[in-house]
């Protein structure tokens, strides 16, 4: 399943950057359609690496997680993370609850700006692949 998820991580992150090649932010917010493809994309990424983190916390028996965070918090504390990227991870869930909570009033640029972290995503995936 950690395969798999992983493959399409990489998949959603080359989505994402041909986002950010060939889309300005007055692209995405004058085509609604782009503009959600951008939410999505973010929302579905962000979700696969909580799912990764929470399968990793429960097959490496590294405790019982509140929350999501705290998935994150564990693979840290483990040194299945870096902390420097960890904690960037753990923001990323933050943004992972307002896409799925309040979606009508996130502000897009904010979003669009969020393309310039992804090789934060990358560096999360490097590190796991290599356990």
């Amino acid at each position: 399943m950690i395969f798999d998820k992983l493959k399409r991580l990489e998949e959603n992150l080359r989505i994402l950057q041909s986002i950010r090649n060939n889309y300005s932010i007055s692209d995405l917010l004058a085509d609604k359609v782009d503009e959600w493809g951008l939410r999505y994309g973010l929302l579905e990424s962000i979700q696969i690496i909580i799912d990764i983190s929470c399968s990793y916390v429960s097959e490496k028996n590294l405790g019982i997680p509140k929350n999501y965070s705290d998935c994150i918090n564990m693979l840290i504390s483990n040194k299945y993370l870096d902390k420097p990227l960890g904690e960037r991870i753990a923001k990323m869930v933050g943004l992972r609850n307002l896409l799925v909570h309040e979606y009508g009033i996130i502000d897009v640029k904010k979003l669009y700006e969020f393309l310039n972290h992804l090789d934060d995503i990358r560096a999360f995936v490097n590190q796991i692949k290599k356990f």
